[in-house]
C-alpha cells in the first residue's frame, strides 16, 4: 500500500467497467466540495431573504426563492464531490454523467422558480389588472425556462449535437408558425400591446379597424391573443390582438378632460351676433363645462340651408361617453334650442330653390 493513500478497493461495487478505489486525497476533496457547498448555499439563501424585505420584486425575490437557490447549490456539490470520489466519473452517450445530473438540476429548480414566480406574481395582483399582469408573467416564464434550457445543454457538453438541435427546431418553428400564423401575430401583437399600453382595463375607447366597423365601449379584459370591449348596447366584442393592434385606438377616457365639439344652424335672416351670445349663456349655465379652458363659439361657414355655428366645450370625460350623454351632450343641445327658440332665433330646417331655364306655365282647369 502506497503512503498516505487508503486502498479501499471495493469487490462488491462494481460499477460501469470495474472497480473504482477511494483515496484519502478524493474523500478530503469531497468533504471539502460538500462544505463549500453548504456554506455557498446558506450565504445566498442569506443575501436573498436580506433583500426580500425591501425589494419591490417580491416576486422573484422572495424565502421560495432562497430555499430553491440553497437546495440547488447543494444539490451540485454533492454531485461533484460524488464525482471526485469517482463514483460518478462516467460518461453515458459521451457526456460526463456528473455533468448530466448537474445539467438536469439546473433546468429543473430553473423551471421551480419560473412557475412560483408566474404564480407569486398573479395571486399577488388586483383582479383588475389581472390580464395585463399575465403577459408579463408568461414572458419572464418562457424567457427563464429558454435561458436554463440552453444553459443545461452547455453544462452537460452538448455542442456539435446544439448545432442540430437548433436547425430541427428552426425548421420545426417555421412549419409550426405557418401552421398556426395567425395565433403566432395574435400573441406577438398582445405583446407589443402589453409595452405600447394604448388601452387599459376599464377604459372608454373607440376602435376604427381596418374593415370599417367602428366599435365603441369599455375594455372589459385583455388576454394574450384577444380583447374583450363591452359596447355600449351591453353587448361584449372579442377582437384579436392583431387586427387591435392594426387599428386607429382613440383612447376616450385616458385624459380626465376632453373637447367636445358641437354644431348649430341658424338662419339666414337671424342675429348670428345675438344666437353666440344666448349659446354662450347656456354654456355659462352648466355646471359640467368647464371654465377653464373657456368655451369658444363662433360662426365656422356658411351652409346651404343655415349659417354653422360651432361650439368647442371643454368637459369631464367620464361625462361624454355612454349613456352619460344622456344627461349630458343631449341635455346641453335641448337646452341650446330651447334657448334660441325663446330668443325668436329660427333653426331652419332644409330648403331648396328651384330655378327653370323656362318660364313654368301653369294651367288651371275649372270643374
Amino acid at each position: 500500500m502506497n503512503r498516505g493513500i487508503l486502498n479501499a478497493t471495493l469487490v462488491s461495487g462494481e460499477m460501469g467497467t470495474g472497480p473504482f478505489e477511494i483515496t484519502l486525497l478524493s474523500l478530503i476533496k469531497a468533504g471539502l466540495i460538500i462544505a463549500l457547498g453548504i456554506i455557498a448555499g446558506r450565504l445566498v439563501r442569506r443575501q436573498i431573504i436580506r433583500a426580500s424585505r425591501s425589494t419591490k420584486y417580491v416576486w422573484i425575490i422572495n424565502e421560495e426563492t432562497a430555499s430553491a437557490l440553497h437546495n440547488l447549490i447543494v444539490f451540485i456539490s454533492i454531485i461533484y464531490s460524488l464525482d471526485a470520489i469517482g463514483i460518478l466519473s462516467y460518461e453515458l452517450w459521451g457526456m460526463s454523467l456528473s455533468n448530466l445530473l448537474t445539467a438536469v438540476l439546473i433546468f429543473y429548480f430553473s423551471y421551480l422558480l419560473a412557475k412560483k414566480s408566474k404564480d407569486y406574481m398573479m395571486a399577488k395582483t388586483p383582479q383588475s389588472k389581472l390580464p395585463e399582469v399575465q403577459v408579463k408573467a408568461k414572458l419572464f416564464y418562457y424567457t427563464l425556462i429558454t435561458i436554463a434550457f440552453f444553459l443545461a445543454l452547455n453544462i452537460a457538453g452538448i455542442t456539435g449535437e446544439l448545432s442540430t438541435l437548433l436547425a430541427a427546431a428552426g425548421i420545426t418553428g417555421i412549419v409550426l408558425g405557418f401552421a398556426s400564423q395567425t395565433v403566432v401575430s395574435n400573441f406577438v401583437s398582445g405583446v407589443f400591446m402589453y409595452f405600447d399600453r394604448p388601452l387599459r382595463i376599464g377604459d372608454a375607447v373607440r376602435l376604427l379597424p381596418t374593415s370599417g366597423t367602428t366599435i365603441e365601449g369599455i375594455v372589459e379584459d385583455i388576454r394574450i391573443l384577444s380583447t374583450r370591449i363591452r359596447q355600449w348596447d351591453g353587448t361584449l366584442v372579442r377582437i384579436p390582438n392583431e387586427k387591435l393592434f392594426n387599428s386607429e385606438i382613440i383612447n376616450l377616457q385616458r385624459y380626465p378632460a376632453r373637447r367636445t365639439t358641437l354644431q348649430i344652424g341658424i338662419a339666414y335672416s337671424a342675429d348670428a351676433e345675438k344666437a353666440i351670445r344666448v349659446i354662450e349663456g347656456v354654456l355659462d349655465e352648466e355646471p359640467y363645462v368647464l371654465a377653464k379652458p373657456e368655451p369658444r363659439v363662433f360662426v365656422e361657414n356658411m351652409g346651404n340651408s343655415a349659417v354653422n355655428i360651432t361650439i368647442w366645450a371643454w368637459v369631464p370625460s367620464s361625462l361624454w361617453i355612454g349613456e352619460n350623454l344622456l344627461r349630458s351632450k343631449y341635455r346641453l343641445m335641448k337646452k341650446i334650442k330651447e334657448a334660441l327658440e325663446r330668443e325668436g332665433i329660427e333653426i331652419p330646417f332644409p330648403q331648396r330653390v328651384n330655378w327653370f331655364a323656362n318660364e313654368l306655365r301653369v294651367k288651371i282647369e275649372e270643374h
